[in-house]
């Protein structure tokens, strides 16, 4: 999108000028706001035209059943949809008794910006009405990051050269009509009508509608109360039936003359409240809100972000595009988590419908890392609803004859969503993912409490499925066998050595928080002999090699399967799922997304220097990138192994994904691993950040069109920021501290306001790599082809 010319690229805000229907279903994606709990699709405030209406609350959804065209034991019976739950945003402008609708009239200016240091959503234009009346419209909304149940929308209304009457109708509207399914398994299932009336209240300026979900019975509660100034006489009225609820609001404007509408509203939901706690919920979050007004909702919003940023930004110098992504991308992976509180990060977010609304491996590899090192109260509340999903994940364990829990691949409320096993079921490393975040959580923040009242319990459960999936051969050595690593192009094998390595840090983190807490370990029913076995199993790993290619194999037997036939596909038959059978990509030598890639970043001191330059060097030419979680790892493990200007290439895709909609889906929603990814690339791969165990490293590297970067980081209670230039690296604890770190090598220990400079060893060159016919990385102005 912002290749297109109404874009403009800005450090600080993303900015459309014009009205541009061909990328309005984009749009709304790339404007939307969200707080992790309630989220708000950038939809028009008048509502029409719009590409898919939305609004979100976190954990809201409708169960479906799942066909099968064979049923089979074990397979999931119900799948999860989030819903589209009532409408605050809603408020219709009639000029002379005309509607306010861009397809109509004439339209003299229309801008919106998204400010990412006041989070805002703002909006002016200027439209003449069929009929001749000019008015200039300014509306500016947000989703509260201080009042997590609240959004506010402040919209204004001025006649501009002759007396206008204006109405403004401010709306509450469930059960809104959606566009139709299009086919594509990665949109959402659409559900007529998911919302039951239970209760409808309008008076003076307060609104109020509950409904309850057909299927999975939660109640959803929403409310909204208005402040409204405007010249005498300005009226008002208010009505409301089972899915509307209205504030009509009637005024003559002079020209110069304005009418302003602050709108307040509050969500609520639950399963378990009853229809008058639910209302006395989101009243109750209403008064909190007006009591301080608008001005206090702008002053708190910028308050939490200028905190935001001051420990998390990133700046680069002499690419102005990256900066823009980076920032957006910060700001959407924020707004995704920030108070979502034991609920999941789904995979898009509260900014689409896109995968159903559910949250998979995507949370914990991706968007955990780098709330960890910026919003890490963010990550323990991630974790502790994987805490509270674990009775749904002991019970599939054991549905699949297996101990300890099994993580669902996609989920909404922690019970298994996906129909098709091998990908799904099969996709165990769910658990190891899982682990590592409980791993890199406690070792970032130094947590104890939560090291001890969750990491254990889900360490501990996830290292018991691995115990009972793999077996001992006769040699004594440990294989885990039938399962799916991250790439989906290789389904149901033995030995995925992501998988493996991933499942061996489980098992020995495991023993050891059972031995760091004795008495968790005790309620938990893990003994000394349970834990022995443990570390036994991951002493005993199997990790399959090629020692006539000299490489690590993604799983056993991958190097002797037959490559796919890249000179046949065409540049249109990618994504492939989407146009040959799974049958033949499973016996193939093609890999969807990073898979013993992304093993040698997570699993790094697994792989000497040699093997990642020459595993990078086979899997680049078999690595499609058909997965939006692709680029950003290949671009960590180019930088780490000296392809500096292949690893710029998939910073830019990672970071563009969305911006530039590059898989043609951003309609449905945000591609937020992705866009965590973006930082990914930056902060791990021209970093160089590794964090394993206690142990914080960096190597930074930076490719030829940076002239600068720097980034922060919360570490250990410490805010330490890293400046990386042409020839130098510059360590700066801003507080806290000491702080041990790592600099290609070369151990260093910061103390506060004492910045330490080293050297940047150059890099070694190796031949470039090759990718696959029609899969080179998103090309960038200036490269040759």
């Amino acid at each position: 999108m912002i290749t297109h010319a109404s874009y403009a690229t800005e450090p600080w805000v993303l900015r459309e000028r014009g009205f541009h229907p061909e990328v309005l279903p984009q749009s709304e994606s790339v404007f939307a706001l969200s707080n992790g709990h309630v989220g708000w699709r950038g939809n028009l405030d008048e509502g029409e035209p719009h590409g898919l209406p939305g609004s979100y609350l976190n954990g809201v959804h409708e169960r479906h059943p799942l066909p099968y065209a064979e049923a089979g034991y074990g397979y999931p019976e119900s799948g999860q949809t989030v819903i589209d739950v009532t409408n605050g945003k809603i408020i219709r402008l009639l000029v002379d008794d005309e509607p306010f609708d861009l397809r109509y009239g004439r339209l003299h200016s229309h801008e919106r910006v998204l400010d990412l240091r006041a989070g805002t959503l703002t909006r002016t234009c200027e439209w003449t009405s069929p009929a001749g009346t000019t008015v200039r419209v300014r509306s500016t909304r947000l989703v509260s990051f201080t009042q997590r149940a609240i959004a506010a929308v402040a919209y204004e209304v001025e006649a501009v050269d002759a007396r206008a009457r204006i109405v403004v109708q401010s709306e509450l509207v469930a059960n809104e009509q959606l566009p139709g399914h299009d086919g594509d398994p990665r949109a959402a299932m659409v559900l007529e009508s998911p919302l039951e009336a239970e209760d409808h209240f309008a008076k003076s300026g307060r609104l109020r509608l509950v409904h309850r979900t057909r299927r999975s019975g939660l109640r959803v509660g929403a409310a909204a109360d208005h402040l409204v100034s405007g010249p005498d006489p300005t009226t008002t009225d208010s009505e409301a039936n089972e899915d509307l609820a209205r504030l009509t609001i009637a005024t003559v404007l002079d020209p110069g003359e304005r009418l302003r509408v602050e709108k307040f509203v509050s969500y609520g939901w639950s399963g378990a409240r009853s229809l008058p706690a639910i209302s006395d919920q989101v009243d109750a979050a209403l008064a909190a809100a007006t009591s301080g007004g608008w001005s206090a909702l702008l002053d708190e919003q910028r308050g939490y972000l200028d905190e935001f940023w001051a420990r998390s930004d990133v700046e680069i110098d002499g690419d102005e595009q990256i900066q823009q992504a980076v920032r957006f991308a910060l700001f959407h992976v924020l707004q995704a988590g920030a108070r979502a509180e034991q609920r999941a990060i789904p995979a898009k977010g509260l900014t689409g419908s896109g995968y159903d609304g559910h949250a998979f491996w995507d949370t914990e590899m991706f968007v955990l890392p780098l709330l960890t090192y910026t919003s890490p109260d963010a990550v323990a509340e991630a974790l502790r609803w994987r805490q509270n999903t674990l009775p749904a994940a002991r019970e599939r364990a054991v549905q699949l004859g297996l101990r300890g829990a099994a993580f669902p691949w996609r989920t909404i409320e922690g019970s298994e969503g996906s129909a098709y096993w091998p990908a799904g079921t099969a996709a165990f490393h769910v658990n190891a993912d899982i682990a590592d975040a409980v791993v890199r959580y406690t070792c970032a923040t130094g947590d104890e409490r939560f090291d001890r009242d969750t990491g254990v319990e889900l360490l501990v459960e996830t290292a018991r499925l691995w115990r009972s999936l793999g077996h001992h051969d006769h040699h004594g050595t440990f294989h885990i066998d039938g399962v799916t690593g991250p790439d989906e192009y290789s389904a149901v094998a033995d030995d995925n050595t992501y998988t493996n390595l991933m499942a061996r840090a489980n098992l020995f983190a495991a023993a050891d928080a059972v031995e760091r807490h004795p008495r968790r370990a005790a309620e938990l029913d893990v003994d000394e002999e349970e834990s022995a076995a443990w570390r036994e199993a991951a002493e005993a790993m199997h990790l399959p090699y090629n020692d006539e290619l000299g490489v690590h194999e993604q799983h056993t037997g991958f190097t002797r399967y037959q490559r796919w036939d890249f000179a046949s596909t065409r540049p249109d038959q990618y994504p492939l799922l989407l146009h040959f059978p799974y049958f033949d990509l499973y016996r193939k030598q093609v890999v969807k997304q990073a898979d013993l890639v992304l093993a040698m970043y997570t699993c790094s001191p697994a792989f000497d220097a040699e093997h990642k330059a020459r595993n990078f060097a086979y899997y680049e030419p078999l690595t499609v990138r058909d997965s939006s979680l692709s680029a950003c790892c290949q671009a960590v493990v180019a930088a780490e192994t000296g392809h500096l200007r292949l690893a710029y290439d998939y910073l830019h895709e990672a970071a563009l994904m969305d911006l530039q909609d590059l898989e043609h889906n951003t309609r449905d929603g945000l591609h937020i691993a992705s866009l965590a990814g973006t930082w990914m690339a930056l902060v791990a791969g021209f970093g160089g950040l590794r964090h394993h165990g206690e142990r914080f490293a960096f190597a930074p590297r930076l490719p030829e069109q940076f002239g600068r970067l720097a980034f922060a980081l919360e570490v250990r209670g410490c805010r330490l920021r890293v400046e990386i230039g042409r020839t130098t690296a510059t360590y700066t604890l801003l507080s806290g501290g000491p702080l041990a770190i790592h600099h290609h090598g070369e151990p260093l220990t910061l103390d506060a306001d004492k910045p330490q400079t080293r050297d940047i060893p150059p890099v070694k060159p190796r031949p470039a790599p090759e990718q696959p016919l029609h899969r080179r990385p998103n090309h960038q102005p200036g490269r040759e082809e």
